[in-house]
């Protein structure tokens, strides 16, 4: 009896750990599919802007393939209200929680590791992961 007992507390331990651990693994993709990449650009765009487009795309699309990225034109109409909710008024790159209403800028990172496409691709990735958890 004191066996059965055992087992059936062991078995529940079980279910409930597994439970538990699958709960969390459905938290993580609910949290990248809260989040959104975006780009602001203006109507005639330079080789950097291109190419900030270009990386971020790759990066998302080799590990995060769940997070949208958006391509904002500041300068058609339609646009006005996203543009200056980040007050975006040309080239910018961001982060965002739709959600909570979080950002983060990248636009200066954006810039600066736009030439080096391996560093571009490791820094977005982090910073993703770390928006992700906070």
């Amino acid at each position: 009896m004191k066996n059965l007992i055992v087992s059936i507390f062991a078995f529940i331990a079980f279910t409930l750990s597994a439970y538990n651990g699958k709960a969390q693994q459905n938290n993580s993709s609910s949290q990248i599919n809260t989040i959104e990449v975006i780009q602001f650009h203006s109507e005639h765009r330079c080789m950097t802007c291109l190419k900030i487009e270009k990386l971020t795309r790759a990066t998302l699309g080799n590990y995060f393939k769940s997070i949208p990225f958006k391509l904002v034109n500041v300068e058609d109409k339609n646009n006005a209200k996203i543009s200056e909710q980040f007050e975006a008024t040309g080239t910018a790159l961001f982060l965002y929680n739709p959600k909570t209403g979080k950002k983060k800028d990248l636009t200066d990172f954006a810039f600066m590791k736009a030439g080096d496409e391996k560093k571009f691709e490791a820094e977005l990735k982090k910073f993703i992961e770390d928006f992700i958890k906070s």
